[in-house]
């Protein structure tokens, strides 16, 4: 695996890596292959990715602000500091209570 869009050797702030956007959210991928996604995350006030399944274990790192996950119909309120876990193939969403940055890591099954 090979990382991308992100410095090497220097110390850096995992928040000022994505910059939030209003109404939107912007996503930046660190890295992707069949095993492992990196991603970071800024979702403006109000928004959403509606509910999906991943084939992979994905660990949710709030970074800045406060999210509602929901999982299995479960919600849970992650704030700045928490994290998660959303299990494989089982239905999940996140929902802006205010804005929030992530650190996603999604770690798939061996094939």
């Amino acid at each position: 695996m090979v990382l991308k869009n992100i410095e090497f050797s220097t110390i850096l702030n995992l928040i000022e890596q994505v910059n939030y956007q209003p109404g939107q959210i912007v996503s930046k991928t660190l890295a992707q292959n069949k095993a492992i996604s990196i991603t970071l995350f800024a979702f403006d006030k109000g928004e959403e990715i509606s509910t999906h399944k991943s084939d992979g274990d994905a660990m949710v790192i709030i970074l800045d602000g406060t999210s509602r996950i929901t999982i299995e119909g479960d919600n849970y309120i992650i704030n700045k500091g928490e994290s998660i876990i959303m299990p494989a193939n089982k239905p999940h969403a996140l929902y802006a209570v205010e804005k929030f940055k992530m650190f996603l890591v999604v770690v798939f099954p061996e094939k």
